[in-house]
């Protein structure tokens, strides 16, 4: 039996995260963009609660492409205000427009948001070795460079706590403890 990272425990979808997702080495812009608007609407809740609205979340934001979501209007927002099957929290809903809008500001410059974002663990995984939860810190100097950077490009809702989070997921730390056997696995992929 595998013995995972103890918070993917007890919940059948944070065990197939935790083993298909969390911690793989993520490039893609959209696929980052997604990330963390979701990261940024998990502020203050459980990770499950986004988990479950994955999916849904995924419909009705356009499958979180920064050209469609930055165009939300009144009436989207209105629309996405009163769908049950998202976190409905108006700043949160406003930040992932804005996001995208700041998103494709980046792109418009010359940079992938991958690039800007990949930047800040010098474009290669930091690979951590912690034995406890209690060794995985909450934020970093990496995370408070990135959530400054992110403020400056014109983004909401990416605090540093937020951003090591979403640099834990999307494989920029590997923070899979040792004992667990994605550490390895995560260790071992390349980029693309």
């Amino acid at each position: 039996m595998m013995e995972r990272c103890p918070w993917s425990e007890g919940f059948d979808l944070y065990r197939e995260y935790h083993d298909k997702e969390w911690g793989a080495p993520l490039y893609d812009d959209r696929a980052l963009f997604e990330l963390l608007i979701l990261e940024g609407a998990q502020a203050g809740l459980s990770w499950s609660t986004v988990l479950k609205k994955r999916e849904h979340y995924r419909q009705v934001f356009d499958d979180f492409e920064p050209a469609l979501v930055a165009d939300y209007g009144d009436q989207k927002v209105a629309e996405l205000m009163a769908d049950p099957g998202i976190i409905r929290n108006r700043a949160k809903v406003a930040a992932a427009i804005q996001n995208a809008r700041a998103c494709l500001a980046l792109q418009s410059a010359g940079q992938t948001f991958s690039a800007f974002l990949w930047g800040f663990v010098g474009n290669s995984p930091v690979q951590n070795r912690w034995k406890s939860l209690s060794e995985v810190p909450a934020k970093t100097s990496q995370s408070d460079a990135m959530s400054k950077a992110l403020v400056r490009a014109g983004f909401k809702f990416v605090g540093s706590t937020i951003c090591y989070a979403f640099m834990q997921a999307s494989g920029m730390v590997n923070d899979h403890l040792v004992s667990c056997p994605r550490h390895a696995e995560v260790q071992g992929l390349r980029r693309p």
